[in-house]
């Protein structure tokens, strides 16, 4: 049996006939061509052809490539369609077919439509971001309208789109259908009601701060944060010292009205990871902040809105603002560089480098012309740059042998009267130095008691400069007189780690404590 594919070999066996004859010419003309509805065939068919193939159509040379070889022609020429080989239908589908001949819309009924099978120009796919396909035209109102059922745009080709796609491309379209496409992590709004000062604290706004009294009894009890509370600071300007800031572990930051009603103004997610140091300025305004995700944000409590947006290029531990310049705060973190950033230009502006991995804490001295840095660099025998004393216009450092013991200071305090500062170790005792050079420390005076255990626990000095208070990795906190170093009382506070310990500015005898387990508590 010979095929009626037109072959070029002219000594095929199937054709006896020369190349250039007149009779293969035709023959090669014919096997090629496609029939034409109303138009008689070129030629006869070959002598090996089916019976059934003088009344199909003949397909392209460009379609033969792709049919796979068969028994016979006839089946190899066949159109591959997905409707399998039965009969018509004699009523019309519930879905009609892609592949269905355009002769189907007509007026008629399906079963008197002629069935012609033959090539046909694919119809267009939908798009992959669009569900809806372009509709035909509508015919006129009349009665000649199809009583066929209008193609619908489900029946458009949609591309399958996995399940873990549907789910993640869920909650972007609920947000979308909402209104709610705010920027994720921005601040939630102002703080609620107009500036205002407190009852309780107008008094004692006027009058000097009066003598610490030593806290004895729970004022308040805090509870909101999902994770460890890392610092606390009560607001620097007086007239709004009613308002308490904490960072927590949980990506946010609270303010607090921790004096009148004990409870939370406002809740501010502008971190993607926790938030390990967070400032007030000094006009008690705005708030900066700093976490694990390197970024720096200062938000107006006001307005609600983001003032700074800064990447610091390591995770941030340590926040102060420079006690004359206020738009000058310096950052310190996971890294051996410190670096001071300038509100006005939004950039950094100094860098302070030092063999150290990690800035544990910063302390402003002499009204901000030099500054001490705590780190984590020691060796097996001594503390060397645990540390370090810089000058701030400078970059230079001043003094690295300062502590000489092999604990790092997780925390720095200055005392508000003389000029000494303190330094919490991880030897479980605060440590005293001298805020001029060399900066000796006493060998006298030193207040124990308390463990640390590789916590951040934070000490203070109250503003007369009588107390110093002191938390403990077993959740107590300790109060200590300053001149004798004698323990004046011991509260059992959390049942976790106590890491912030704060005395209010204003009230003589209010302390806040922050504890792992994410509680703060007021002390009266």
């Amino acid at each position: 049996m010979t095929s009626l594919v037109a072959y070029e070999d002219s000594g095929s066996e199937s054709e006896p006939e020369h190349v250039g004859g007149p009779q293969a010419a035709a023959r090669m003309t014919g096997a090629l061509d496609v029939d034409i509805p109303g138009e008689s065939a070129a030629g006869p068919p070959g002598p090996g052809s089916c019976a059934t193939q003088a009344s199909r159509p003949r397909l392209p040379l460009a379609r033969l490539g792709r049919i796979e070889p068969g028994p016979c022609p006839s089946q190899r020429l066949q159109w591959p369609r997905p409707e399998p080989d039965t009969p018509v239908p004699t009523r019309a589908p519930s879905r009609p077919s892609l592949w269905a001949s355009p002769a189907l819309a007509g007026p008629g009924p399906l079963a008197a439509t002629p069935w012609k099978r033959g090539p046909r120009p694919r119809e267009p796919r939908c798009s992959p971001q669009t569900t809806l396909c372009a509709q035909p035209p509508e015919p006129a109102p009349g009665p000649s309208v199809s009583p066929l059922p209008k193609r619908r745009a489900e029946d458009c080709v949609v591309p399958y789109t996995p399940k873990r796609l549907r789910q993640l491309q869920a909650p972007s379209r609920e947000a979308d259908a909402s209104g709610e496409g705010a920027e994720q992590g921005s601040a939630p709004g102002p703080l609620p009601g107009p500036p205002r000062v407190s009852a309780f604290l107008e008094p004692y706004l006027d009058s000097p701060y009066q003598e610490t009294l030593i806290p004895k009894k729970l004022l308040f009890q805090l509870r909101g944060h999902g994770g460890p509370v890392n610092s606390i600071q009560w607001c620097p300007a007086r007239p709004g010292s009613h308002m308490l800031l904490s960072a927590s572990m949980d990506k946010t930051f609270k303010v607090w009205d921790a004096v009148d009603a004990g409870r939370c103004l406002q809740t501010y997610s502008v971190h993607g990871q926790a938030v390990r140091a967070a400032r007030w300025s000094p006009c008690g305004r705005s708030v900066l902040s700093g976490g694990f995700d390197c970024a720096l944000r200062l938000t107006d409590l006001e307005t609600g809105s983001q003032l700074l947006h800064g990447h610091s290029g390591f995770r941030i531990t340590a926040l102060k603002f420079h006690p004359k310049d206020h738009n000058v705060f310096l950052c310190g973190g996971f890294s051996s560089e410190i670096k001071a950033w300038d509100l006005r230009a939004g950039k950094v502006v100094k860098g302070y480098k030092a063999a150290i991995q990690q800035t544990l804490d910063i302390l402003f001295l002499q009204e901000g012309t030099e500054f001490l840095s705590s780190t984590d660099a020691s060796s097996r025998d001594s503390a060397d740059r645990t540390i370090i004393a810089w000058d701030f216009r400078s970059s230079a450092k001043i003094s690295n042998q300062i502590y000489h013991e092999r604990y790092t200071c997780p925390s720095l305090a200055l005392h508000p009267k003389e000029p000494v500062f303190l330094a919490q170790t991880n030897g479980n005792y605060l440590a005293l130095f001298s805020a001029v050079w060399p900066y000796r420390m006493s060998r006298r005076r030193r207040y124990e008691g308390h463990k640390v255990e590789g916590y951040s626990v934070g000490c203070e000095c109250s503003p007369d400069g009588v107390l110093l208070v002191t938390g403990s990795a077993d959740g107590r906190v300790l109060l200590h007189t300053f001149r004798t170093a004698s323990r004046a009382r011991t509260l059992h506070a959390h049942p976790q780690a106590c890491l912030g310990t704060r005395f209010h500015p204003v009230l003589p005898s209010v302390l806040a404590t922050s504890s792992w387990e994410g509680d703060i508590k007021i002390w009266h």
